[in-house]
């Protein structure tokens, strides 16, 4: 008998559920989701020069609705600033606060440890591998889309 791949696709659908669940959680006490953790931690890692919204689309994926949402609560929260950029007044860079800065460590602390439970009892191996499959699984999805892409621009 093969592997069920529709039961893999919602396992790993789960695991993603349950991974923002209990990174929700986790934020909480702080007043922030598992989201707006994740968007000021990469904040905080670029607030030498800053960073855009776009940049961060590029990196988590998010549509630029959703982002500028959580941007907006990041700021009303203290969290975070909005400069605009030099040289091109339609683009903003967002740098992290004091106040942010204050709770990084307990948020890169509560992020480590939902990966840590996670990834509890796989060897290096394990990891390397598991790695290594899923950058193929992304690889073959971006090569799926561009040809999709390619075909309707075609039409």
């Amino acid at each position: 008998m093969g592997v069920d791949r529709d039961a893999m696709v919602r396992d790993d659908r789960q695991i993603g559920i349950q991974m923002e669940r209990a990174a929700n959680r986790a934020m909480a006490r702080l007043g922030l989701t598992a989201m707006q953790a994740k968007m000021l931690l990469y904040i905080l890692d670029h607030s030498d020069r800053g960073t855009s919204l776009t940049e961060i689309h590029r990196e988590f994926g998010y549509s630029m609705a959703a982002l500028c949402g959580l941007a907006k609560r990041l700021r009303e929260k203290g969290y975070m600033r909005v400069e605009p950029c030099a040289g091109d007044d339609r683009r903003k860079l967002l740098f992290g606060t004091g106040k942010g800065e204050q709770v990084r460590e307990v948020l890169d602390r509560a992020l480590m440890e939902i990966q840590d439970r996670l990834y509890d009892g796989f060897t290096q191996e394990e990891l390397a591998a598991m790695d290594r499959l899923q950058k193929k699984m992304l690889r073959n999805l971006s090569a799926w889309r561009q040809c999709e892409c390619k075909e309707v621009s075609d039409t």
